[in-house]
C-alpha cells in the first residue's frame, strides 16, 4: 500500500436505536454534557465485519458470535506444523502472520491474540472514531406488550409489558484513517512488516461502510431506518501523507439549514465540502 487514506462517513437514524448502551438499560448512547448521540467504534467495526461475513464467504472473520479464539489460534499452529506449547518468538511471528493472512478483520483492525495459545498482538492499519450526532438527540421511550407467554404457568399473567427506545432522527458523523505503514509494507529482503492489508481489502472496507446498514435490519433498526448518506475519502499521494487528518476533516462542514429547528431528515442539513482548499497531493473522492 503506497498511499495514506483518511475518510469521513455520514449516516442517519430515524425511529431506530443505532447503538444501545447496556449500562443504561439499552438507551441510545449519549454525551451527558452536550446531549449529542454517540456510537462506538466497536459498533461500527461490527457492521463492517457483518457485511464482509454475509457477502464474502471466502473472507474469514475472527470476531464472530460464539467464536473460540484459542481454537482459531490452534488452527494456525497446526497449519504451520508448530507445537504451540514449545514456541519461540519467531514461531509466534509466523502464527501472527498466518492470522493476518486468513482473517480479514485481523489484518484490517488488528487484534490481541496473546492468550493461552499465543498468536501475538496485531495493530491494525484501519482505525475508526466514535460517531457523534451533529445535533443533540432525544431518546424516545415506547411501551410494548406481549400477548404470548413463555410457559403454561405464566398464562394467568396475560399480557406482559416491555420497553424499547428510539432516536426520532439524528445525523451522525464518524472519521477513519488507513495507516499504510501498518498495512502491506515489506523490507528490502521482501519480508512482510505489516498486516498484509491491501488495496483490495481497502475497497472491500469502503464497500462495507457504504452498505453498513443495508443488511443490518432488526427490531431495533427496521429496514430503511438507518442509511449511509455520504462517504468522502482523502487519498494522499504517498505513505506519509500531505496534510494532517484533522485539517482534512475540517474541510467538511455539516450544518442545519436555515429555518430548521427540529431536523427530521437528511435534507434538513447542508453538507459543505471546501474542495478548493484540498492540499496539493491529496485527492478527494466522493464515494457517496
Amino acid at each position: 500500500m503506497k498511499n495514506r487514506y483518511d475518510f469521513v462517513i455520514l449516516f442517519d437514524a430515524k425511529d431506530a436505536n443505532p447503538n444501545g448502551d447496556p449500562d443504561a438499560g439499552n438507551l441510545p448512547r449519549i454525551d451527558a454534557e452536550s446531549g449529542q448521540g454517540l456510537i462506538t467504534d466497536v459498533c461500527l467495526k461490527r457492521k463492517v465485519r457483518n457485511f464482509v461475513q454475509t457477502t464474502q464467504p471466502k473472507q474469514r472473520i475472527y470476531f464472530t458470535e460464539g467464536a473460540v479464539h484459542n481454537n482459531q489460534h490452534k488452527e494456525a499452529y497446526e497449519d504451520l506444523k508448530i507445537d504451540p506449547k514449545k514456541t519461540k518468538p519467531a514461531d509466534r511471528d509466523q502464527a501472527k502472520a498466518w492470522m493476518c493472512k486468513n482473517f480479514f478483520d485481523v489484518r484490517t483492525f488488528g487484534a490481541v491474540m496473546s492468550t493461552e495459545i499465543n498468536c501475538g498482538q496485531v495493530r491494525g492499519p484501519v482505525q475508526l472514531s466514535f460517531a457523534r450526532s451533529i445535533d443533540p438527540i432525544v431518546a424516545s421511550e415506547h411501551a410494548i406488550t406481549r400477548t404470548s407467554v413463555t410457559n403454561e404457568r405464566d398464562i394467568e399473567k396475560g399480557r406482559t409489558m416491555g420497553r424499547k427506545f428510539t432516536v426520532p432522527y439524528a445525523l451522525y458523523r464518524a472519521h477513519g484513517t488507513v495507516n499504510p505503514f501498518l498495512a502491506d509494507n515489506v523490507d528490502t529482503d521482501g519480508n512482510q512488516l505489516g498486516t498484509g492489508f491491501s488495496e483490495e481489502d481497502l475497497e472491500l472496507l469502503l464497500q462495507a461502510l457504504e452498505n453498513a446498514f443495508q443488511f443490518d435490519a432488526s427490531a431495533a433498526r427496521p429496514a430503511g431506518s438507518m442509511a449511509v448518506r455520504s462517504l468522502i475519502v482523502f487519498k494522499h499521494d504517498n505513505q506519509l501523507g500531505k496534510a494532517p487528518s484533522h485539517k482534512l476533516f475540517d474541510l467538511i462542514q455539516v450544518n442545519r439549514k436555515d429555518g430548521i429547528q427540529v431536523p427530521r431528515a437528511f435534507d434538513d442539513y447542508e453538507v459543505m465540502v471546501r474542495e478548493s482548499e484540498v492540499p496539493e497531493g491529496v485527492t478527494l473522492i466522493r464515494r457517496l
